[in-house]
């Protein structure tokens, strides 16, 4: 199965449309319901299952504004391909639109000297290419596909993402997560005793997204993953019934930052594998272990290892 089976005939009949930056693409189509969280500008098909797509990072985002030197925060860029993820599948390859769309791994490598900086909002020019297109036996719809997205500015690359999503059509999304269905991040309760935000590097309480264990210092075992605000505007802008994949990172990242006093706060290098669904309760556990500059985590549930990964300084 090819893109070109779904791709609209206006679309193909004229590939050399230009970007736009001007307006974001339907918030329907990457899964946000905020219009204010939506990255995405335009997309545009260049043939082959290549396409090219125009993003917008804004000056500051209340989640994840520019740091020091006034970079961006890596999660942007990861962000960014989550959202052509959702958005290549269901405009044009015909994964139908209640579709379940799992991230079953995801990759992020920013240059830090090359990655834009200035006054205003970034405008940033992704190409992407979709591989490993999977389909079913029976009807030929796709059941997953890999991504890879080399995002630049200025006609400069400064990040690559890579990743892989499974498509789960709605009939068959409850029988895969049986009584957890229900889950949500409430169920989690309040965080016991959460850092503050400037030992996890965030500007907010709220976005603080780990904690401990009743009874043991920070230094003592894994951290806990408890959200601050279960309503998040960013990390919860939509239903989910389990723990996103955006959540996992960023926990692993301010475990990163507590555990290393704020040394490693900004990872040029995210790499996780989801090996199972992290629910909302109990509260997972993320173990960190430091190796110069390299952090390998695990998050833990139930005894048993629901994701892994890794952060590069």
């Amino acid at each position: 199965m090819k893109m070109l089976d779904f791709l609209p005939s206006s679309a193909a009949r004229h590939p050399a449309r230009p970007l736009s930056w001007s307006r974001t693409v339907p918030r329907e189509l990457v899964h946000r319901a905020a219009v204010a969280e939506v990255l995405l500008t335009d997309v545009r098909a260049r043939g082959g299952d290549r396409f090219e797509a125009a993003a917008q990072w804004p000056r500051s985002h209340p989640t994840f504004p520019r740091g020091r030197g006034e970079r961006h925060d890596p999660l942007i860029a990861v962000e960014t391909a989550r959202q052509l993820g959702i958005y290549l599948p269901l405009r044009h390859y015909g994964v139908p639109a209640d579709t379940h769309l799992l991230i079953t791994d995801v990759s992020c490598r920013v240059d830090p000297a090359a990655e834009p900086r200035g006054d205003g909002p970034a405008a940033v020019l992704c190409r992407a290419q979709v591989h490993d297109l999977r389909t079913s036996a029976g009807n030929h719809r796709p059941t997953g596909m890999r991504l890879r997205v080399d995002c630049s500015a200025r006609g400069v690359v400064f990040a690559r993402i890579e990743g892989g999503t499974r498509f789960v059509e709605r009939p068959a999304y409850p029988a895969l997560r049986g009584t957890a269905l229900a889950g949500d991040p409430a169920d989690s309760g309040p965080p016991p005793d959460p850092p503050s935000p400037a030992e996890v590097g965030v500007a907010l309480p709220s976005d603080v997204l780990v904690t401990r264990a009743a009874g043991r210092s920070w230094a003592d075992g894994p951290l806990l993953i408890c959200p601050a605000d279960p309503a998040h505007p960013f990390f919860f802008d939509h239903p989910s019934d389990h723990m996103p994949g955006m959540v996992l990172l960023e926990a692993a990242r301010q475990a990163a930052a507590l555990r290393s006093a704020g040394r490693l706060s900004h990872p040029v290098d995210y790499r996780m594998k989801a090996v199972r669904f992290t629910e909302f309760a109990p509260l997972p556990e993320v173990g960190i272990t430091e190796y110069e500059h390299l952090c390998v985590f695990h998050i833990r549930q139930n005894g048993h290892i629901t994701a892994v990964g890794s952060l590069g300084y």
